[in-house]
């Protein structure tokens, strides 16, 4: 009796043990750095053994995660852009008006509307941000009819993008700018006062252009 005791006693211990075993076929370790899961098996032929498999659940959410923060960073890259144009290209033209309005007679302004450079700049900043604006739809909703013709519903697609709408503020302000010029220049040459004339140009271009002309009228009018 005493030798069946011993014997059952380690018999029911190692049957315990097996059961166990059996019991906890797989172990999950989640490694926060490596996001690796690692299964425990026990077979009666290999014995205990150690798998790696891949976390493919997590780190298809991250794929999924890291490609909306692309796009979502992508997006905020190209609104700063758009807003950091629009300011600074607003900025560049202001001087320029001042000297026109405040001291149209003077040297420095006269040598600062002679130059080319302002123009050059803010060209290249507009080609610049048309080329970032430009998608293959661009020509379809600038000739949108059947007659190959503008049409305002297009236009209005095509300047709902921020990049478009800035790249078309820095075309205004060259013309603007351009025009504000020539008034300037024509009013020097004709002794004519343009500061008026000059300050519709910054907001209202041919607003400016139109009191110009009357302007230059009604004083030719009174000389004769």
């Amino acid at each position: 009796m005493a030798f069946s005791s011993c014997v059952s006693q380690p018999l029911s211990s190692s049957l315990t043990m097996m059961k166990r075993n059996i019991s906890a076929k797989r172990l999950e370790l989640c490694l926060d750095s490596s996001k690796i899961r690692l299964d425990h098996r026990w077979s009666f032929i290999g014995g205990s053994g150690i798998s790696v498999q891949s976390n493919v659940s997590l780190n298809s959410n991250s794929v999924v995660r890291k490609k909306f923060s692309g796009v979502r960073a992508s997006w905020l890259t190209t609104s700063q852009i758009a807003s950091s144009v629009f300011a600074v290209g607003t900025t560049a033209v202001l001087p320029f008006y001042t000297l026109m309005v405040v001291a149209p007679k003077a040297e420095i302004t006269k040598k600062c509307m002679e130059s080319s450079i302002p123009y050059i700049v803010l060209g290249v900043l507009y080609a610049y941000l048309l080329y970032l604006s430009w998608t293959p739809e661009t020509l379809k909703y600038m000739f949108s009819s059947k007659y190959m013709l503008p049409e305002l519903s297009g236009i209005a697609k095509m300047f709902s993008s921020e990049m478009t709408l800035a790249s078309a503020w820095i075309h205004l302000l060259v013309i603007d700018l351009f025009a504000a010029r020539q008034v300037y220049n024509d009013g020097l040459e004709n002794q004519i006062e343009t500061r008026h004339s000059v300050s519709l140009c910054l907001l209202f271009c041919p607003v400016g252009i139109v009191s110009h002309f009357l302007t230059k009228a009604l004083i030719n009018n009174q000389g004769k």
